[in-house]
């Protein structure tokens, strides 16, 4: 019964063994190099905690929503990324399956023919005429001898008894090796978001660029039509109509411009959707019209390491080299390694499997170098410079992700004063270029105070769409730099898990 059970007592002996010293730091994070809080003047009474909002709730553009729908199923690097979790999970499978027994079983079948003459104490023999004592012939012994042998074994190969945590660090690694490449699919599943609305904010703009240099064009035909009148009639000389031309182009020249923009964007979209935009999405939203309405609440900056990703990323990957420091460390120490089978042996098939026939093995190893000439004290001082370069990254990572809430904050407020500053202003030129037309008309003022008028409220109007523009890109901003959705239920669709 003893030897019937040996392979199991040493297997289970092996996993209760295994991983009974850990020699890697214990992990923790490290302590936050930012302010405690935010700029109080940047932060009005918000009640909506963006990492807890989903995107489809953060935007109003139905056509912008369709955009980053279609990007989150299509984006080449987004497909990448996940490609790169699913390597990472095999990795930490293949590594963690080291810490149990590999059992195998196996079955031979075997027959060898031996020639006598290759074993010590047998010659050659033949047949002799020469009779017997009873008279008859008598042969002499075979030459070879033939045999069958049968074996059936169930084992375990070099199983490393981990005392020292060598093999559970190695897998720990692994394993915050693919919670980082999780971290960072999501990282760039959130970047992407942004990336789409920005981009797609730009092409608004742009098109209403268009609309009101294609207007301001308009305007100034009419102009010049006036202009060649009363050049015509003999009222004014050739230099207001030559100045009525020199207006029209540089709003010719606009529309031109920006017409190149929308091309470029328009192809910079097709690349983060994935291909073709879509033809079926809805007609989206002016500028103007995409204010959501939310107050977002900031929170504190320690909040973040739990929202963002790239921050979570770079915990694991600071987790990951303390954990390679252990493996290191361990290599310090003798590794034990088993090697047990258990089976039948028999030169005949029909009774292999009887009591008698049992075969049994088992056997520990144990190897230390002795001499490596600093291969060790090389692989541990590399973990250890390894460990100093990750707790600088994760505090890199907090202090620029403490930038960029700030940032946004800070043009939370900027940027809304410049916009309310900038239709006031628009009004105000309007105004001037209607009064200055006027008295053009009714010949009190000359041209030059038209031209000066009309290009003030072009480039007034100009501003006012950028503005317009960079007040919702900053809004996406601070959505992303506090991990917007990040913590929502079903953040990340099943696609891009």
């Amino acid at each position: 019964m003893i030897r019937r059970h040996s392979l199991a007592a040493t297997s289970l002996l092996a996993v209760a063994l295994a991983g009974c010293v850990n020699l890697a730091p214990d992990h923790a994070r490290p302590g936050l190099t930012t302010e405690p809080a935010y700029d109080p003047a940047f932060q009005p009474d918000g009640s909506v905690v963006a990492s807890r909002l989903p995107w489809r709730d953060f935007f109003v553009d139905p056509r912008l929503e369709g955009l980053i729908a279609t990007a989150l199923l299509n984006n080449r690097n987004l497909l990448a990324a996940t490609a790169r979790i699913e390597q990472a999970r095999a990795q930490y499978r293949i590594q963690d399956a080291a810490r149990l027994p590999t059992v195998g079983v196996n079955g031979t079948a075997t027959r060898t023919r031996t020639p006598l003459g290759t074993i010590p104490g047998f010659g050659t023999g033949g047949v002799t005429d020469e009779p017997g004592e009873g008279g008859e012939v008598v042969a002499d012994p075979p030459s070879s001898i033939t045999l069958n042998r049968y074996d059936v074994n169930v084992g375990v190969t070099s199983f490393e008894l981990d005392f020292w945590g060598r093999v559970a660090n190695l897998s720990e690694a692994a394993r915050a090796t693919y919670l980082s490449t999780e971290a960072a699919q999501r990282a760039f599943y959130l970047s992407l978001i942004g990336d789409v609305a920005d981009t797609y904010y730009q092409l608004v703009e742009t098109q209403e660029q268009i609309a009101l240099a294609r207007q301001t064009a308009e305007s100034r035909r009419e102009g010049l039509r006036i202009a060649e009148l009363r050049l015509s009639s003999g009222v004014e000389s050739a230099l207001p109509t030559r100045q009525a031309e020199a207006l029209l182009t540089q709003a010719e020249q606009q529309v031109q411009a920006q017409e190149l923009t929308e091309a470029q964007l328009r192809n910079q979209l097709a690349v983060l959707v994935g291909g073709r935009v879509p033809d079926m999405l809805p007609t989206g939203l002016t500028l103007a019209e995409q204010e959501n309405g939310l107050e977002i609440d900031a929170g504190l900056p320690s909040d973040l390491l739990l929202a963002r990703p790239d921050i979570i990323q770079a915990e694991e990957e600071l987790r990951a080299a303390r954990a390679n420091i252990g493996a290191a460390r361990a290599a310090f120490f003798p590794s034990i390694s088993l090697t047990g089978s258990f089976g039948f042996s028999s030169v005949e098939l029909d009774n292999l499997f009887t009591g008698s026939n049992q075969a049994w093995s088992f056997g520990p190893s144990i190897n230390l170098p002795i001499f490596d000439w600093g291969a060790r004290e090389g692989q541990l001082d590399f973990a250890r410079a390894r460990e100093v370069e990750e707790v600088a990254q994760y505090d890199l990572a907090v202090q620029n992700a403490f930038r960029e809430v700030s940032d946004a904050l800070a043009g939370r407020r900027w940027l809304a004063e410049q916009v309310r500053t900038l239709e006031r202003g628009v009004v105000a030129q309007e105004q001037i270029a209607n009064i200055a037309r006027l008295r053009y008309r009714e010949g009190v003022a000359n041209f030059l105070e038209v031209l000066d008028a009309e290009r003030s409220l072009f480039s007034a109007q100009q501003s006012l769409l950028t503005t317009r523009r960079a007040y919702r890109a900053n809004a996406v901003a601070l959505y992303v730099a506090l991990g917007g959705g990040m913590l929502a239920p079903d953040a990340v669709p099943a696609t891009a898990r």
